[in-house]
């Protein structure tokens, strides 16, 4: 393990001198593409239950900076166990040197890595135990660099330990790994039961008129924006909702009917109560690269709401939910699929609750945990 040094203050920019007794002692840093205040998926739903039992650091990608506070970060405590980093560094391997100054131990037990592009700080760091969670095929995302492939055989090359989140990633992967675990993304349930009960619905959805078919998450290439206009246009009795931010794509390329309402990103304590204004829930994914591995969260989320779900057909989405997933392939399917559930139609509540009894975000977390500790033995 390289030798970490001093740490400055927390949760603000760091141009003091800095001594050793302020820097920390973590038992695992994370590395993510994700910014954990961006939409809630699977890293915050993860490293937030490990960090019940481990002191964690999570690295975000470097953010923007002026020419003074290279090689400064800002880190904010998101509790007492776990913090998030963001460095103001030019490059990925230039992380390092931000580490130095924010973590005090000489040895770090573990280091979780979400995207192959920090794989470079494997040459300047040493972990005693090295994790990759694929939580997506990142090369296959728009923009993404050819290196980004080589990147990722190196890290799976180094890892001691491969989790997919997804069948499809699973299969993609075990061929590149032997220790490699498949943990599809779960649900707190909970959580997303709320919107069963009698929480209040937010105003800026509470005024669209009825039928709202919803959907929440990133919007980006991923979802097919012609499909998403052309149902739109063909029902235009429906109200068609997207909630989230946009990413990779911009405001033009949106389709704007008066159907079609965009409403901006929500907090993760949010959702439910927009998901309870959805009459149905969709998932408008295209099938394009980008798609090809995603085992899509919200499934199980809609589910827990005991909202019927639309969706195209996703290769995961349809070998694990088509018996109670309408599944579609252009406009005139979703049309009927809106207009039969629409209808009453939608008897799988049975089927939600018996998906949703095996699995949890709370027992995928303590799977992973036991995996890592029998691997540390």
């Amino acid at each position: 393990m390289k030798n970490f040094r001093s740490a400055h203050e927390e949760g603000v920019n760091t141009n003091k001198s800095t001594n050793k007794e302020n820097g920390k002692n973590y038992d695992m840093i994370v590395f993510c593409h994700l910014r954990w205040q961006f939409v809630y998926q699977r890293p915050q739903h993860i490293i937030s239950r490990l960090a019940k039992d481990l002191k964690v650091l999570f690295v975000e990608e470097p953010i923007g900076f002026d020419p003074e506070e290279e090689n400064t970060a800002i880190l904010t405590e998101v509790n007492q166990q776990l913090h998030v980093l963001q460095p103001k560094v030019r490059t990925i391997k230039d992380i390092s040197n931000v580490l130095s100054k924010y973590v005090s131990n000489s040895q770090v037990s573990m280091g979780w890595f979400y995207s192959a592009a920090f794989s470079e700080l494997l040459q300047e760091l040493n972990f005693e135990t090295i994790i990759y969670d694929c939580m997506d095929e990142l090369s296959l995302f728009k923009g993404a660099p050819q290196e980004l492939i080589d990147q990722e055989k190196f890290l799976i090359s180094n890892a001691d330990i491969v989790f997919t989140g997804g069948k499809s990633l699973y299969e993609s992967k075990k061929k590149m790994h032997g220790n490699a675990y498949c943990f599809p993304s779960s649900v707190d349930e909970s959580h997303f039961a709320q919107a069963l009960n009698g929480i209040e619905i937010p105003m800026d959805i509470a005024h669209i008129k009825a039928p709202v078919v919803g959907y929440y998450g990133v919007i980006d290439e991923r979802i097919d924006l012609e499909l998403l206009h052309e149902t739109a246009e063909k029902s235009p009795e429906v109200s068609f909702v997207m909630i989230g931010p946009l990413a990779k794509i911009g405001d033009s390329d949106l389709p704007r009917l008066t159907n079609i309402h965009y409403l901006g990103m929500k907090t993760y304590d949010e959702l439910p109560a927009y998901l309870k204004a959805f009459d149905i829930a969709m998932m408008p994914f295209a099938l394009n690269d980008s798609t090809k591995f995603i085992s899509p969260t919200k499934t199980l989320e809609y589910m827990a709401a005991g909202k019927p779900i639309i969706s195209t057909k996703i290769k995961d989405v349809v070998r694990d939910y088509a018996d109670c997933v309408a599944l579609i392939e252009n406009a005139d399917d979703f049309c009927e699929a809106i207009s039969y559930v629409s209808l009453g139609n939608n008897s799988n509540l049975l089927s939600y609750k018996e998906i949703l009894a095996n699995t949890s975000w709370d027992a995928t977390a303590q799977k992973m945990s036991a995996i890592i500790k029998q691997k540390a033995l």
